[in-house]
């Protein structure tokens, strides 16, 4: 879309981030007639270390909208089982066997692709915009009512009209700090560090997707590079860098099944990335005309990979309340209100886990024995299974016509 400095367009809902959240809930709604405008401040997907992770509920969803064969024919890895390495033994963490949905795997595909497709579905309609390199400024009001954002692309200020903004632009979204949202922040005890390293042919067979021989290392098969993460303790990525390079390689070399050689790529800081872990969510998700979802409304750790998936959730629950108000011309605040109540237990019970699972200390004493526990009744691998697979609360999308 060309823009034009001082320009008005106008949309039945504006949703600010090209995610997981926001493409899907504009799919859904574009899907039922109405015009939606999506706000992303990157040119494109191509972004390293963001979630892969597509879960049997995220897959079951794509079913159910005709879409999951078509998403399948992308590349992508197939994983029945999430294990990992603790104290040089294997244990089974979480087994999708048992599942009663169609697909009893989790899907790793890069998540461009797997937003790449999301955006294409949605431009079959005609009421989809996307606007690409464009950033959210700011909220603007009529008489103390919501009626649109400001947004900038270049040097070019547009403005979009609107009976709803939705805040789906991740942890560190601007909607919700211009709407002035409160929350609550529940820390995370471990930071990652992530970095790639070319694959050679005498690389050990891990599997696919996520592998590796410590509890502190990730390693993520991506075809022709593998993608390495590093659990280090919360803020001590500054005292690693004073230590100096040398010193944590040395220490990437211990926990990688690689020799220290292949190490050599990682020559200088620009090329490690700091993924700061955070758990935290709002208090209310809403004020009149402003809905804010997925990471937006509740950064969670990484553990499981199920952000992404909470965040698929979050958008068809959205979508089943609001597109009959939108479609009447009427967005309530009551509306809105429904939408945290229909997606607060989950989060808040997905969240007491992850927290759980970390090893979050109390009174100084180790609290995480989780992994340890599911090696001992294995029966818990089913049923971490099922709650990571689909979570605490599925959605089915309505009004499919």
């Amino acid at each position: 879309m060309t823009l034009k400095q001082g320009a008005t367009h106008s949309a039945d809902c504006c949703i600010v981030g090209a995610g997981p959240a926001g493409l899907m809930l504009a799919y859904l709604l574009v899907r039922a007639g109405l015009r939606v405008t999506v706000i992303e401040k990157h040119a494109d997907f191509l972004r390293d270390f963001r979630g892969d992770t597509i879960h049997p509920s995220t897959l079951e969803i794509m079913h159910q909208l005709g879409l999951l064969e078509a998403l399948l024919t992308l590349p992508h890895q197939r994983v029945e089982k999430l294990e990992a390495e603790i104290g040089g033994q294997k244990i089974t963490m979480a087994d999708f066997s048992r599942l009663p949905v169609t697909c009893r795997f989790i899907a790793f595909m890069p998540q461009w692709d797997f937003l790449t497709f999301l955006a294409e579905k949605a431009a079959a309609f005609p009421g989809f915009t996307l606007m690409q390199s464009t950033r959210f400024e700011q909220l603007v009001y009529d008489n103390n009512v919501l009626s649109g954002v400001e947004v900038k692309h270049g040097s070019d200020t547009l403005t979009v009209r609107t009976r709803l903004v939705i805040g789906a632009d991740g942890r560190h979204s601007r909607v919700r700090d211009a709407a002035g949202f409160t929350s609550q922040s529940f820390g995370a005890p471990r930071d990652v560090v992530w970095f790639r390293l070319s694959k050679q042919s005498g690389d050990p067979r891990l599997g696919v997707g996520h592998n590796g021989p410590k509890q502190n290392m990730i390693l993520i098969d991506r075809d022709d590079y593998w993608q390495c993460g590093y659990s280090i303790e919360k803020g001590q990525f500054e005292v690693l860098k004073a230590a100096g390079l040398p010193a944590f390689k040395a220490a990437l070399a211990e926990a990688l099944p690689f020799k220290p050689e292949r190490l050599e790529e990682v020559d200088e800081w620009d090329k490690l990335k700091l993924l700061s872990i955070r758990i935290d969510r709002l208090d209310a998700w809403m004020k009149p005309g402003i809905l804010c979802i997925g990471d937006a409304a509740h950064a969670m750790s990484p553990i499981g990979g199920v952000g992404v998936n909470l965040a698929i959730q979050d958008a068809v629950a959205a979508a089943n309340v609001l597109i009959r108000p939108l479609q009447r011309g009427e967005v309530t605040l009551r509306d809105l209100q429904r939408v945290q109540k229909r997606r607060q237990f989950p989060t808040v019970a997905t969240q007491l886990l992850q927290i759980k699972m970390s090893g979050r200390k109390r009174q100084g004493r180790p609290s995480g024995k989780m992994p340890k526990m599911i090696g001992r009744m294995p029966f818990l691998r089913h049923l971490f299974g099922r709650l990571i697979g689909l979570g605490f609360r599925t959605e089915r999308p309505k009004y499919l016509k």
